[in-house]
């Protein structure tokens, strides 16, 4: 497994990425049996030190996870301790519905943009079309409800869009304010 220390506006010195490295084996090894890369990034905010963790699996699945302590040490261990929580979370899943996923999941290029939120004083426009700011890719991987919803547990993020592994169709998942995840299927459409 390919793994990546670095520091914002920081010196990582060899003894910490010794450690990382050691313990990312260790607890990463331990859950999931394809790692490909992983990624801590080191930065300081005031008086503590924030640790950013992320490693991307062979499935396809990646996790995120974020830790901050008065000491460095302490920060990556926060974070990896988060992490190791979310993957033995992933591998009980896994494990609990038969997954036999052996390929990385599929996924496709789809062009994204980002739109201006506009200027609140300014005047309305007299068209509705939007000011594109940005043109970019994003990846839209094909897999199952149950995927896409760990996906979005592991990447902290609240919304997943994905092609469902079921009939190809775009569908998203969503973190509801009230705890609950939503799946938004347009195909059931009539």
């Amino acid at each position: 497994m390919q793994i990546r220390v670095n520091g914002k506006q920081m010196d990582v010195g060899e003894a910490l990425a010794t450690h990382v490295e050691d313990r990312l084996n260790d607890i990463i090894g331990k859950y999931a049996e394809r790692p490909i890369e992983a990624q801590v990034t080191f930065s300081k905010d005031g008086h503590e030190f924030v640790c950013d963790a992320a490693v991307h699996l062979a499935t396809g699945m990646h996790t995120q996870a974020k830790g901050r302590a008065t000491e460095v040490y302490a920060a990556f261990d926060e974070a990896l301790e988060r992490m190791e929580k979310q993957l033995r979370r992933y591998k009980r899943r896994l494990k609990n519905h038969h997954n036999t996923r052996t390929d990385p999941m599929e996924a496709v290029m789809a062009p994204s943009y980002v739109i201006s939120s506009g200027d609140s004083d300014a005047e309305e426009p007299e068209a509705l079309e939007p000011i594109i700011v940005a043109e970019m890719e994003t990846k839209v991987m094909t897999m199952s409800v149950g995927e896409a919803v760990m996906h979005m547990e592991l990447s902290g993020s609240d919304m997943v869009v994905f092609r469902n592994s079921q009939h190809g169709g775009v569908n998203v998942v969503h973190a509801r304010e009230d705890g609950n995840v939503g799946w938004i299927d347009p195909r059931n459409i009539k």
